[in-house]
């Protein structure tokens, strides 16, 4: 059960109001390190109310920018990640009780790991972003590939809405961990193994 008295209340502070990382970090530190909630939060069973639009940026490049200034604290972002979402093509940090719009120019999460484990015998691949989520290849969760401004690139979805770009050395690794082919019509597939699950990804 959420207790609603020890989150923040966003709306208290207006939208056009300056705040600073420590208090950025104090309206949603309580809930990111909640010790009931260290797995995924259920932002998608929480209705709040808008409270507007905050001045927050997540860059194609994969920085944060707050009121014109860069984030570069870790924790913070990380906080942020964890109560970020995607609902119906608009990006919100999102409480049991409010939630506020955001601005992503391409998506929100980056997966930066690669990884084969091993789980009752079958070989699964895994991948982890910076924000530490983490998911195995398998039909929800299939790499794909997309043009963003006229170059195509590598993506997976995570959680929430939320889809990750697959950063270029972590798409190098699984490369790794796949076989390269070369069709009948000239493109080039890898084909990924992850348990019962095969994908082909088309370049």
């Amino acid at each position: 059960m959420v207790n609603h008295d020890i989150y923040p209340e966003l709306c208290k502070k207006e939208t056009n109001s300056p705040m600073n990382e420590n208090e950025l970090q104090l309206r949603f530190g309580q809930l990111a390190y909640d010790s009931a909630y260290q797995a995924r939060l259920p932002l998608d069973q929480w209705q709040p109310k808008h409270c507007g639009e905050m001045d927050l940026c997540i860059r194609a490049n994969g920085e944060w920018w707050h009121e014109g200034r860069q984030i570069h604290r870790t924790s913070l972002i990380q906080l942020f990640s964890r109560v970020l979402c995607k609902e119906q093509e608009q990006y919100y940090l999102k409480t049991p009780t409010e939630k506020m719009l955001i601005h992503v120019e391409d998506e929100a999460l980056f997966v930066d790991r690669v990884a084969r484990i091993m789980v009752d015998g079958k070989a699964l691949i895994c991948l982890s972003t910076t924000d530490n989520d983490h998911v195995v290849i398998d039909e929800t969760h299939a790499p794909f590939m997309r043009d963003y401004q006229g170059e195509m690139r590598p993506y997976i979805y995570i959680r929430h809405g939320l889809l990750a770009l697959i950063q270029r050395h972590a798409f190098y690794h699984l490369i790794e961990e796949g076989e390269l082919i070369e069709n009948e019509a000239g493109e080039t597939i890898l084909i990924l193994q992850s348990g019962d699950f095969c994908l082909h990804l088309h370049s």
